[in-house]
């Protein structure tokens, strides 16, 4: 049985990591000189890592929002009686969405819409609408018969069930979903750098062209240390919303 409290200290240890890592990188020169003694110039100082970790946040907060938002929404229309019918274009549209790469859909969005943040966004949100969507047919269709029709002996109308019904009952499910959207955004946007977005791929893509191994991974070490704080953090909203739910697994 795994106590509530592991969650949250997970949150805060890996919280707590990240933040020393963005306080001690800038004075690690010294450190990374004696790791890669071949490269001249050893630590990333174009720019401060404090300002890529922002911007790389908010580029996944806007794609993950506008995902979670479509994804959901896109969920419960076919999963209403009315728009059963459209479950077959849904998926189609989601299976074309995932099978196109990042890299694929940033070069073709950077020529048309211009360089930066925009292809980026375009990229992240076709890429995180999946696990979105299919959480939320999921976790709909995870809600038993029985507490429907108990609902509408109520006397509940369709929205009244779907609003303090079926969406509380399905918010573990859900919630796996936009967590599984947002961890793979945290990796996924890291590429967003070679279209001009300034993201935390920046140090890894210099360090790359430059055969600078030293860049590469202080890049990567944010990079891999910012999803563990996000997927810790949805291990312990999990926890807080549904306690029966979390203390079973």
């Amino acid at each position: 049985m795994k106590s509530p409290r592991l969650p949250a200290a997970a949150l805060w240890l890996s919280t707590g990591l990240l933040l020393a890592l963005l306080y001690l990188l800038p004075h690690s020169a010294s450190l990374f000189a004696r790791l890669f003694p071949e490269v001249e110039r050893p630590l990333y100082t174009q720019d401060s890592f404090a300002s890529l970790v922002l911007a790389h946040l908010l580029l996944v907060l806007a794609s993950s929002l506008i995902a979670v938002l479509g994804g959901g929404a896109a969920g419960l229309l076919v999963s209403r009686p009315a728009g059963r019918e459209f479950r077959p274009l849904l998926d189609s549209v989601l299976a074309i969405s995932q099978a196109l790469p990042p890299v694929a859909v940033l070069a073709i969005a950077a020529p048309l819409i211009g360089f930066g943040e925009w292809p980026a966004l375009i990229a992240l949100v076709l890429y995180g609408l999946l696990p979105v969507t299919q959480a939320t047919l999921a976790g709909l269709a995870s809600v038993p018969d029985s507490v429907l029709e108990v609902a509408r002996g109520l006397g509940m109308g369709r929205w009244r069930i779907l609003w303090q019904v079926e969406l509380p009952l399905a918010a573990p499910v859900l919630l796996a979903g936009v967590r599984t959207s947002v961890v793979i955004n945290i990796g996924t946007a890291a590429i967003a750098s070679t279209v001009g977005a300034r993201t935390l791929g920046l140090p890894i893509i210099v360090g790359l062209s430059g055969f600078n191994t030293a860049y590469v991974l202080q890049g990567a070490l944010l990079v891999a240390l910012l999803a563990i704080v996000a997927d810790q953090l949805f291990d312990w909203l999990t926890s807080r919303l549904s306690p029966h739910v979390a203390a079973q697994r």
